[in-house]
C-alpha cells in the first residue's frame, strides 16, 4: 500500500465503511450511501478522492461527488441575489439556499436506484469567480450501461449534514456571543434555516455519516490562507490568490453555517440511529487528535 493510502483518516475511515457496508449489502441490493461533512480546507476533497480509490482498489466501486456540484446557475444566483439585496448570505454561492436541491435529489435517487445518471459539473472560476454550471454534454456520466453500478455513493460538502433548528434556537445563537452572526439579520438567518429544511431529503438518504471535525472551528481561516499561499507559490505568482483581507471577508461569508449547525452535528447525525456517524476531530495540522461512533 503507497503512501498515499497509509494517511490515517483513509484507513479509519475505510475501516468504519467496509464494517456497515458488509451489514448493507447482505440486507439491501441498493447502493450505501455516505454523506461526509468537512469544514473548507480541511482537506475532505482530497480525503474522499483517496477514500475513492481505497474501497476501488478493495473491489468496492466507489462514486463521489459534491454538493458544490448543484450550485444554482449563474442566472439563478443573480435572481436569488437581487430576490434578497440586503441579505448578505444570498449574494454568493455557498450557504444553504444557493444549490438547486430538485437537481441533487434526483440525481442522487437516480445512483440508488443503480440507473445510469448525468452528475453536474460546475466551473467555480467563471464569471470572474461567481462560478456556472457547465452544459449537461460536460456532465459525468456514471452507470454506464454495460459497466457495473456504483456499489458505495459518497456525497461530500462543507454544509452537508446541517439539520435545520428551531427559530428560538437560531434566535438563541444570534444574541450569544457570536464571530459572525451577529453581522446579520435576525431574520436573514431564520430565512436561511429555512432553506435549509430542503436539503434534509437528500440528507435522509445517507446510510452512515462521517464529520471531519476541528477542534477549534476558527482554524478555517488559516487554512483558507494556506491554500491561497499554495496558489501563490504554484504559479509563481505573488500576486496570484487572495489576499488576507479577502480570505478574512470570504471565510466569513460561510463561518455563520458554522457557528449554527456544528453543536448540533456533533451531538449526532441522526440521533435515531447511533452508531452510524464517525467524527473524526483533527488539530491545526490537521493530524487525527480523536475519534468517536455517535
Amino acid at each position: 500500500m503507497s503512501s498515499k493510502f497509509a494517511d490515517e483518516k483513509v484507513q479509519i475511515c475505510t475501516s468504519f465503511l467496509q464494517e456497515h457496508l458488509s451489514n448493507h449489502q447482505y440486507h439491501k441490493q441498493c447502493p450505501f450511501v455516505v454523506g461526509l461533512n468537512g469544514m473548507q480546507g480541511v482537506g475532505k476533497t482530497t480525503l474522499v478522492a483517496s477514500l475513492a480509490e481505497s474501497l476501488n482498489r478493495n473491489g468496492i466501486i466507489t462514486v463521489v461527488f459534491s454538493i458544490d456540484d448543484f450550485y444554482l446557475t449563474h442566472e439563478e444566483q443573480i435572481k436569488l441575489a437581487k430576490k434578497n439585496p440586503d441579505n448578505a448570505l444570498f449574494q454568493h454561492r455557498g450557504q444553504p439556499g444557493t444549490h438547486d436541491v430538485k437537481l441533487a435529489k434526483s440525481v442522487l435517487v437516480s445512483l440508488i436506484n443503480s440507473q445510469q445518471t448525468k452528475v453536474p459539473v460546475y466551473d467555480k472560476a467563471l464569471f470572474s469567480g461567481q462560478g456556472e454550471r457547465l452544459p449537461e454534454q460536460y456532465w459525468t456520466v456514471v452507470n454506464n450501461q454495460g459497466s457495473k453500478p456504483a456499489q458505495v455513493v459518497i456525497l461530500e460538502g462543507w454544509s452537508v449534514g446541517f439539520r435545520p433548528l428551531s427559530p428560538k434556537q437560531v434566535e438563541a445563537k444570534w444574541n450569544a456571543p457570536s464571530r459572525t452572526l451577529y453581522k446579520h439579520k435576525l431574520e436573514h438567518l431564520l430565512l436561511l434555516n429555512e432553506k435549509l429544511r430542503l436539503y434534509e431529503d437528500i440528507w435522509n438518504c445517507f446510510d452512515v455519516f462521517i464529520q471531519i471535525d476541528s477542534t477549534q472551528a476558527e482554524f478555517v481561516y488559516t487554512w483558507r490562507q494556506e491554500q491561497e499561499d499554495c496558489l501563490r507559490i504554484s504559479k509563481g505568482d505573488p500576486q496570484a490568490g487572495m489576499t488576507a483581507e479577502q480570505v478574512q471577508k470570504f471565510v466569513d461569508g460561510f463561518y455563520p453555517g458554522y457557528e449554527l449547525y456544528t453543536e448540533s452535528l456533533r451531538q449526532g447525525w441522526n440521533l435515531h440511529r447511533p452508531g452510524t456517524q464517525l467524527q473524526i476531530i483533527v488539530g491545526l495540522d490537521r493530524t487525527v487528535k480523536q475519534v468517536n461512533r455517535l
